[in-house]
């Protein structure tokens, strides 16, 4: 059975970071439930981070920001007769990765809809805590990357994917390019919660050895990104991110029209005959719990 919560963790799981918990308990959830599958195969090709735990039979794993659950599935299968427990604040998302364990017969993997901020964890239940992207979303990341290092045992392993700066991500920047020429991109609080907090490899290594961590490890990590099988499907897709319903929220059906527009020509290029593909750039980021 996958590590049980403490009975007590609903009450201190009390979520501080209320923002980012609406919106992904909202359109924000909704929307990469419904497109689980595509986002898992964007994703696929950054199988760095399930290198880098290289979890083994019989460990116990805490996967933060599981979200629909592709990458605690996979630590679960590693894991053999160890366990897994996936935390996320997207109780949408959770419910897609809880069935996603029950479809794939993996009864060692468990989800706790949580805060890892506040997270009450068992101290040094874990040895390998990782993450594909869901780190970045803390209001408080120095809370808690204290937390997941308590959580770890002593040399515990970290291991984490996060999103390098924006204007090195292309399929970021060709899109915010072409709708920038028609509706204001908002100014980026590079601390604050979204997918670019930890985009300084700076911040990170400071947050981690502040936090008990060492040998830290930053890697970049460039990969290509296949957003769909062409510029269609591809937009279907653009029109319900989180982040492109918020740009045009106040616009009118015309500015709407010309945005898209825009986005559809910009990524005209991008299209071959393996799908509408572009690059990113992450950083993989490992690290070794200290003694306590």
């Amino acid at each position: 059975m996958p590590p049980q919560p403490d009975p007590d963790a609903a009450a201190a799981g009390s979520v501080p970071n209320t923002d980012q918990a609406d919106a992904w308990n909202g359109d924000d959830g909704r929307h990469w439930v419904a497109h689980r599958q595509r986002y898992d195969a964007m994703m696929r090709r950054l199988t760095h981070l399930l290198d880098a735990t290289a979890v083994s039979a019989g460990e116990r794993v805490l996967d933060i920001g599981c979200g629909s659950g592709e990458t605690s599935c996979a630590a679960a299968r590693a894991a053999g007769d160890g366990t897994v427990l996936g935390v996320d604040l997207s109780g949408p998302m959770l419910g897609e990765a809880r069935s996603r364990a029950e479809r794939e017969g993996l009864d060692n993997a468990g989800f706790e809809h949580s805060d890892v901020q506040v997270h009450r964890f068992a101290a040094a239940s874990y040895d390998v805590a990782m993450s594909r992207f869901g780190v970045m979303f803390f209001d408080d990341p120095a809370a808690a990357f204290a937390n997941i290092a308590r959580a770890l045992r002593s040399d515990g392993r970290l291991a984490f994917l996060c999103w390098q700066d924006a204007g090195r991500n292309e399929w970021i920047v060709t899109m915010a390019g072409a709708l920038a020429a028609h509706v204001a991109l908002p100014a980026v609080d590079g601390d604050a919660p979204g997918p670019f907090s930890l985009a300084d490899p700076d911040r990170i290594r400071e947050l981690l050895v502040r936090a008990g961590f060492a040998d830290v490890s930053i890697t970049p990590v460039a990969e290509p990104m296949r957003l769909g099988s062409d510029l269609d499907d591809v937009m279907d897709f653009v029109r319900d991110m989180g982040l492109v319903r918020t740009l045009l929220a106040d616009a009118d059906e015309a500015t709407t029209g010309k945005a898209f527009d825009a986005v559809r020509a910009a990524l005209a290029p991008h299209h071959s005959a393996d799908g509408v593909v572009l690059g990113s750039a992450a950083w993989l980021v490992t690290a070794r719990r200290t003694a306590a």
